[in-house]
């Protein structure tokens, strides 16, 4: 597949795409999206990988939408068309709110984590909030710019950001609409960890690359479905749900390796079975 504004690249097991606009600062247009979207599917179903990083080239994350495309449904001109070789079709069982054109990460079967290293803002900070993990580089600033721009919470994101960072957090980050720093990100909770910039992608991978060799990507399947589907439902669900997974996992090969190689010392050898 030849992307025009994404990069992609597989290598030990870790799929990278790179948002590849950086003289707009990977700006958000609709091409952009359904690019990430087909990768994110593509690596999805690659059986050779087993986590999924996104970054940006160049100085910023994502800048947020483009603004010729804003400027676009300003003068009431409809979006770009997305041709019909990058559609692709999520998993018909799951729940329809998995399968949305923001939130199919939540779907994906395999960890996603954003590698933050510049400004992400508007859609670029909204569209992450649904990835299981956010890294950021000490010179990353995000922010939801939306009433700075006579827009609202999009996607989601009202919903979802609460869950993350609290519901004070989130008024002030969505009714200020202003850019916080890393570490102020951090604290709240919208980023997992802020890395220095010069070694935010070395830092990821490393990190990407322990869960793809030391982890059962079975156990990362079934923990990311439950962590989500749970948002979701209750206790009570949860728990029959998580117990009978357990029973299952008693049976599966992942369990027998990862027991085996404890026992005998050495680097587990996981076939997603």
């Amino acid at each position: 597949m030849d992307y025009q504004q994404i990069l992609y690249d597989v290598a030990d097991g870790i799929a990278t795409i790179t948002l590849n606009r950086p003289e707009t600062l990977n700006a958000w247009t609709m091409r952009l999206g359904a690019e990430v979207r087909h990768a994110a599917f593509r690596a999805d179903r690659d059986e050779t990988v087993r986590v999924i990083v996104v970054t940006g080239a160049g100085k910023g994350y994502c800048a947020g939408a483009d603004m010729d495309m804003l400027q676009g449904l300003q003068r009431g001109h409809s979006v770009e068309a997305v041709g019909d070789d990058l559609r692709v079709e999520p998993d018909p069982s799951l729940p329809a709110v998995f399968r949305g054109e923001y939130s199919y990460p939540l779907g994906l079967t395999k960890p996603i984590i954003a590698a933050v290293n510049g400004v992400a803002a508007g859609l670029g900070v909204s569209y992450v909030l649904y990835y299981d993990l956010r890294f950021a580089s000490d010179r990353a600033r995000l922010g939801f710019l939306f009433p700075r721009r006579g827009l609202v919470a999009e996607h989601g994101s009202a919903w979802i950001l609460p869950r993350l960072v609290g519901m004070a957090n989130a008024c002030d980050l969505l009714f200020s609409g202003r850019l916080v720093a890393a570490e102020e990100a951090l604290a709240m909770g919208l980023v997992n960890r802020v890395v220095p910039h010069d070694s935010l992608l070395a830092h990821v991978r490393e990190y990407a690359r322990e869960l793809a060799t030391q982890c059962s990507p079975r156990s990362l399947r079934i923990m990311k479905r439950q962590l989500w589907t749970d948002q979701l439902g209750d206790l009570e669900a949860s728990i029959r749900v998580a117990d009978a997974e357990m029973v299952d996992s008693f049976g599966s090969e992942d369990f027998r390796e990862g027991v085996a190689s404890f026992v005998e010392r050495r680097a587990p050898h996981f076939t997603g079975r």
